[in-house]
């Protein structure tokens, strides 16, 4: 059983990714599932402990852009025993942003919310608590493109719209 957390900006894939490799196995847990829900950081949790105490593998697709986000969920794993995995999605801020403008209805974002989620990014690391971490970048022919979070990898930038 395990805790996925993905991290990245809107655009970046995330829920792509989610489909592609976790649908089958994973429960779906994502803010974005209920827009005008109120109190949506309690029930995101409530449904993470209700799906791990279930013994349930969960996937928490949201941007996570901040320790701070991301610490009590790793903390509902521990009570769980679940194995906490984190997929870092590469976030050009210029091509999430296109990748953005092109959506429809509810699945587009404010561009100020990608800006906004782009200057409070930062990458996670190993201290966090994970168990494993992972980088993921869009493949130029489709799909993905997963590797082994390496040390460092954090220190690398996140390039903005005029990198």
């Amino acid at each position: 059983m395990e805790l996925v957390l993905f991290i990245g900006l809107q655009g970046s894939g995330k829920s792509s990714f989610f489909r592609e490799r976790f649908a089958a196995t994973h429960v779906h847990v994502s803010k974005d599932l209920w827009p005008n829900a109120r109190r949506r950081e309690a029930r995101q949790r409530r449904l993470i402990t209700q799906a791990l105490a279930e013994g349930r593998s969960v996937v928490v697709d949201n941007t996570h852009p901040l320790i701070e986000e991301r610490e009590p969920l790793i903390a509902i794993a521990r009570e769980h025993g679940a194995r906490v995995v984190g997929y870092v999605f590469e976030s050009d801020l210029k091509v999430c942003l296109e990748r953005n403008a092109g959506r429809v209805g509810r699945a587009r974002v404010p561009e100020k919310a990608l800006h906004i989620t782009w200057r409070k990014l930062k990458w996670p690391s190993y201290a966090e608590g994970f168990d494993a971490l992972f980088h993921v970048r869009l493949a130029p022919e489709g799909g993905f493109h997963v590797r082994e979070w390496r040390e460092g990898d954090e220190s690398e930038p996140v390039r903005g719209p005029d990198a």
